[in-house]
């Protein structure tokens, strides 16, 4: 019996693999990413074959399939940024943007994942109301900073990173007609490998899944963090697990050094990214005390 479940999970892998591979040749003869319906059906249908809970390690995949990997994710970055851009001019042709925020097709996504990276933050930060939050790849839609910041922690200022000046001028017109917001969220136009001393000054430091689209550039971002980010403030990544690794970089406890791996998140449900919560260290042990995997109701 145990032979023929190995071979049925064999099967199941290879099913996977062909499946993403098509979608992926599909999705690269496009003309654009841009939101469409050829997009958005590829993009859906891609989605659905990796959300399930699979036990392939896309890490150990032929050089071939690895290769499709790490063009599907940034193809996936593409998009991602085409939507999000497309969403927030689309957004901020109203008076008061986030009063229609809910029109982006994944917000109640944010909400969970805000949900969980909060509750991940309250039982691990020492401040319980951090003074300044740093998000590293915000983008122009940036979801994260605002759930927390409107939901979750009212009274912290975030600063929010990207390198693209149009991403952060459509961020920043999402919240200046919010009276609250508009004072608490900040914008950098800066690349974060040019902040240093600054990173110093941060509770909590969030890093963008699609920051680093491989390992070598994710690595290089998390050293630099590890190298200016004050001791015990607390690192909170974007990863991936099983199939999910097709749409997004996976980051493993021992990419981090510098840092106390705390706990490692793999959710469930909807919401795609892992979650990794560290604390920067004055040594540089690689320890993770916890891997969840886990619907969102566990936690809460």
């Amino acid at each position: 019996m145990g032979s023929l479940g190995s071979c049925n999970q064999d099967e199941g892998q290879e099913m996977l693999i062909k499946n993403v591979c098509e979608i992926y040749n599909s999705l690269s003869t496009l003309e654009s990413l841009k939101p469409s319906k050829d997009v958005n059906t590829l993009f859906t249908q891609l989605v659905l074959a990796c959300i399930p809970p699979s036990p392939i390690d896309v890490t150990k995949l032929s050089t071939k399939v690895q290769e499709v990997r790490s063009k599907l994710i940034r193809l996936c970055g593409e998009a991602e940024g085409l939507l999000e851009s497309h969403f927030s001019t689309l957004l901020g042709s109203y008076e008061i943007p986030l009063d229609h925020i809910n029109i982006f097709p994944y917000y109640t996504n944010y909400i969970r994942l805000g949900r969980l990276e909060y509750t991940i933050l309250s039982n691990y930060i020492a401040n319980p109301n951090p003074n300044h939050i740093a998000f590293i790849g915000s983008g122009p839609l940036p979801l994260t900073s605002i759930v927390l910041a409107s939901n979750h922690l009212r009274t912290t200022t975030f600063h929010n990173y990207d390198i693209n000046p149009l991403a952060n001028a459509l961020a920043l017109n999402l919240v200046s007609a919010d009276d609250d917001l508009s004072k608490r969220m900040l914008f950098h136009d800066t690349d974060i490998m040019d902040v240093t001393n600054g990173l110093g000054d941060y509770d909590v430091v969030f890093l963008a899944a699609l920051v680093g689209m491989n390992k070598e550039e994710k690595r290089k971002v998390i050293d630099h963090l590890a190298k200016y980010m004050a001791p015990g403030s607390l690192l909170m990544l974007r990863s991936a697990h099983g199939a999910r690794g097709f749409l997004y970089p996976i980051v493993e406890p021992s990419d981090l050094p510098g840092f106390e791996v705390l706990a490692v998140f793999h959710p469930m449900d909807e919401v795609i990214n892992s979650v990794i919560v560290a604390r920067k260290s004055k040594i540089n042990p690689v320890i993770v005390h916890t891997v969840i995997d886990h619907q969102l109701g566990d936690l809460l």
